[in-house]
């Protein structure tokens, strides 16, 4: 499970966006849960302005109902103990994975597949910023993306980079 902010452009409401103080955005956060293979499990688009621990316990409600055999899931540090406390309650071990303190810089991060998966949403053109009106447009968007990315790789269809001379 993660979030990440992403800006809005100018037809978006105003009461559907907030700012992200962290990284500064003026936008949406994106929240998803994905299973070992990057595959979208559910999603939620809030105002930017909304904590992880209120996305988190969203998502794992959604997460749950969708999918009731769901036990395990891992997060980031950004989850508190209200996101813990709350996969308690509805029957899901909630595991912080943080990297290695005596690390600097980027270092991978093991049994985090979530990234990759909001990577692969980035590549969509329609959603490198969020275009839409309407926050749940947004997550549907995010669902047919994740439809196309899971019909490429069932088919081996490769996108081309450029024609054939």
């Amino acid at each position: 499970m993660d979030t990440h902010s992403v800006k809005t452009s100018a037809n978006a409401p105003a009461h559907t966006q907030g700012i992200d103080a962290g990284k500064k955005i003026i936008g949406r956060e994106r929240g998803i849960v994905t299973d070992t293979l990057g595959l979208l499990l559910a999603v939620i688009v809030t105002a930017a302005s909304q904590s992880d621990n209120t996305i988190g316990v969203r998502l794992l409600d959604q997460a749950k109902t969708a999918h009731p055999r769901l036990a395990k899931t891992w997060v980031d540090a950004g989850f508190k103990t209200t996101v813990v406390e709350h996969g308690a309650t509805r029957g899901i071990d909630v595991q912080v994975v943080s990297k290695d303190p005596g690390t600097r810089g980027i270092s991978i991060v093991k049994r985090r597949r979530v990234e990759r998966t909001l990577g692969w949403i980035m590549l969509h053109r329609r959603l490198a910023r969020d275009y839409q009106t309407h926050p749940g447009t947004s997550a549907t968007m995010i669902q047919i993306a994740m439809i196309d990315n899971v019909s490429r790789r069932l088919t081996g269809e490769t996108t081309p980079t450029r024609p054939d001379t």
